[in-house]
């Protein structure tokens, strides 16, 4: 099969759609399919080095107020036409709505492709966070209205959990749905030295350390578990929480642990490379913690545990899809009374986490990559039959 791929967001640019679009693109090639991704062009020399992987990078502008992301110039991609028809894709698959989905649609329209969208971001609970200035509930109306004209405008609609697929529900939308989450790369969680990495960042090997991996962003609630932390202190004044990532929420994260008087109790450790690197900061925790509220699948809870590292977090949309109680991971509340109280109780019974890494690392396997991609690529077959059969009846109501 031959699918063409239309992203706005894509490495260099680090956060959890390019890590979706990237699996699924090594998956798919590895089983024998062709695939191409049309992104940005972010004035990075040699990537497409390390990502081996057919991609057509698009001229782009910088987005004002967002210096991580581009704007691809439409021209640009519509100027393709002629060059991709003669590749002959089967489908055209978009990953995000801003002017990949109005391009996807143009090209779609131009070779006669069925078209699949993914719904990444649950971007009802997510505009608040950057745009403060208007009413949340406008913002919400606006998220609702813009996500229902956009679906109902492709052949189907992939969305990573089962509740993320009931808030569109509620939007109407009438196109094929399907829900297919995003599998890791289990022989990727294997490579790493968290003792290395305590090492390399002066934390005595005995030391309990609390860790979470991601984008320092609003909606991640991030400020939630800061408070948690603050109530964990008293019980276990040598704790230390360490948080690998970037993003723009780091300066107010800074200056709340500041007026909390946690800067002894906290690490900021950036960005952390895939492979060894970020394995190895996962394995310096003793505990994942995690809150987001916005997560339509939650990735790094399942890579946190395919490395046998427990999981403590709230279940709150699409990870509530990911997390099963009892496997590999613990279900809290979001109290922070509560959370930081069966923090303390996990942190005090290695025992506890010894049993909770293995049942983690096997309930792990369930996600595996070649698993999901073999479930995108039903939704891709399914998608071409409809398109093949509405243009045989559209032929024969002509003739």
């Amino acid at each position: 099969m031959r699918i063409l791929m239309v992203s706005d967001v894509f490495f260099p640019r680090v956060n959890g759609v390019s890590t979706s679009i990237q699996t699924f693109l090594r998956e798919l090639t590895s089983q024998g399919h062709e695939v191409t991704l049309i992104a940005p062009d972010y004035d990075q020399v040699g990537i497409e080095d390390d990502l081996k992987s057919d991609i057509i990078r698009i001229p782009s502008r910088r987005v004002l107020m967002d210096p991580e992301d581009r704007m691809m110039q439409m021209s640009y991609i519509t100027a393709l036409v002629d060059e991709l028809r003669e590749r002959k894709f089967d489908l055209i698959h978009i990953h995000t709505p801003f002017i990949a989905h109005y391009a996807g649609l143009r090209l779609a329209k131009a070779l006669v492709l069925p078209v699949v969208e993914s719904y990444h971001t649950y971007f009802e609970e997510y505009l608040y966070n950057y745009i403060r200035w208007l009413p949340q509930e406008w913002l919400r109306a606006l998220a609702r209205e813009f996500s229902r004209r956009q679906c109902n405008h492709v052949d189907a609609v992939v969305v990573p959990s089962e509740p993320m697929a009931d808030v569109l529900r509620g939007y109407s939308i009438e196109s094929c749905m399907y829900i297919v989450p995003t599998g890791i790369n289990l022989p990727e969680f294997t490579d790493s030295d968290g003792r290395c990495f305590r090492q390399k960042h002066d934390i005595a090997q005995d030391r309990p350390v609390l860790i979470y991996i991601g984008r320092l962003a609003h909606e991640k609630n991030i400020l939630f578990l800061l408070d948690v932390l603050k109530k964990l202190k008293p019980g276990c004044p040598d704790v230390l929480w360490l948080l690998a990532g970037e993003g723009p929420a780091i300066a107010e994260l800074k200056d709340a642990a500041d007026a909390r008087s946690l800067n002894d109790n906290i690490l900021f450790v950036g960005y952390q490379q895939r492979g060894k690197a970020l394995n190895s900061c996962y394995r310096a925790g003793n505990v994942f913690i995690f809150a987001s509220r916005t997560e339509t699948q939650g990735l790094v809870l399942l890579e946190s545990m395919a490395l046998g590292v427990p999981v403590l977090s709230t279940a709150i949309m699409g990870t509530r899809d990911v997390l099963s109680e009892g496997y590999g991971c613990m279900i809290a509340d979001e109290d922070a009374d509560s959370f930081a109280k069966t923090a303390l109780w996990l942190l005090e019974n290695p025992g506890v986490r010894a049993l909770m890494a293995d049942s983690g690392r096997q309930y792990a396997q369930r996600w595996s990559a070649p698993i999901m991609a073999g479930r995108l690529l039903n939704v891709y077959t399914e998608s071409i039959t409809r398109k093949q059969s509405g243009i045989a009846e559209l032929a024969l109501e002509q003739s």
